[in-house]
């Protein structure tokens, strides 16, 4: 008998432990109940991602269904961070939205052509903020059929 499939990871990449909190309160507000990893800069995803540095030698139980990833963080930006993801066959298929304040054009067109799978600019209201967390988690982690986990071990 096979095993039952665990709830995916979700990871939430953002240099601001405030943003990173009213994150995951959104998600529990919305009833959505995947664990959460948290990393604060676009450096500590990808260690988590490639099981390096401080991740080397743990075990990830789960493999994220989804990053969601800001833009302007120290070490590495969320802009690196894409490219190396996308730019990586063993990651290359894990959904990344961008969660940012950023309206700018210019981010929101590379952000696409790095291969980004949505870009949601941070509605600065908290109620607007719940609603598109509430909308995004709907989307992708009810709607959309993601690839399965991993079989790294």
């Amino acid at each position: 008998m096979s095993e039952p499939r665990k709830t995916p990871v979700i990871v939430v990449a953002d240099d601001t432990a405030a943003d990173r909190k009213l994150t995951v309160m959104a998600f529990r507000n919305a009833l959505l109940h995947n664990p959460i990893h948290e990393v604060k800069d676009g450096e500590e995803l990808m260690h988590y991602l490639r099981r390096e540095g401080a991740y080397a030698g743990k075990r990830v139980d789960h493999e994220p269904c989804l990053i969601l990833l800001d833009l302007n963080m120290p070490r590495k930006s969320g802009l690196e961070a894409l490219a190396e993801i996308k730019g990586d066959p063993l990651l290359r298929h894990i959904p990344v939205i961008i969660l940012t304040t950023s309206k700018a054009e210019e981010d929101i067109v590379r952000s696409y052509q790095l291969g980004v799978n949505s870009f949601i600019t941070k509605p600065v209201h908290f109620d607007e903020f719940l609603l598109a967390i509430r909308k995004l988690g709907q989307y992708w982690l009810e709607l959309v059929a993601l690839p399965p986990e991993d079989p790294r071990p």
